[in-house]
């Protein structure tokens, strides 16, 4: 059984399993999402599951290895990239808009608030290329040639 399976067959909520195991309801949400946890962490969980550490641990590989397809975990990586991005563009425009706000109020006649937008612009349009895909110099299909370059050379040694 899984974390979360063995944690809602014995009612207990995450801020409980949280606090019987000593972890931190944040480590055991990564845990219920699939991540793979840390020796101490899957000690603290066999023991307040009253089960072996290895039948969690063998558990918690399975579960990592058979979620998801590698077709389906580049989407995943893909999406999560362009999240991250979205969120760092809204966190740009906020932040420049109370930026130009403080700028207007404070001294009118010079906009130093340009070059703040301009400095972090470079970063957004940076993380923007990258996440949605339009220059991908180092991505998928250069590091899958990098490995078969690098395994070709080995096999022929």
């Amino acid at each position: 059984m899984n974390v979360k399976a063995l944690r809602v067959q014995k009612g207990w909520s995450q801020d409980q399993l949280a606090q019987f195991s000593g972890l931190s309801v944040r480590t055991i949400q990564r845990i219920e999402r699939g991540h793979k946890p840390g020796l101490e962490s899957l000690k603290s969980l066999a023991a307040v599951f009253d089960i072996d550490i290895s039948d969690l641990q063998k558990e918690t590989d399975m579960q990592a290895d058979t979620s998801m397809s590698p077709e389906e975990r580049v989407i995943a990586n893909r999406v999560r990239a362009l999240g991250g991005f979205y969120s760092h563009l809204t966190r740009y425009v906020v932040v420049m808009v109370i930026l130009f706000i403080i700028n207007w109020q404070t001294n009118p006649g010079y906009y130093w608030a340009w070059w703040a937008a301009m400095g972090w612009g470079i970063a957004v349009v940076s993380h923007g290329v990258s996440a949605l895909g339009i220059v991908d110099l180092f991505g998928d299909k250069w590091e899958k040639r990098q490995i078969e370059k690098r395994l070709n050379a080995r096999s022929k040694r």
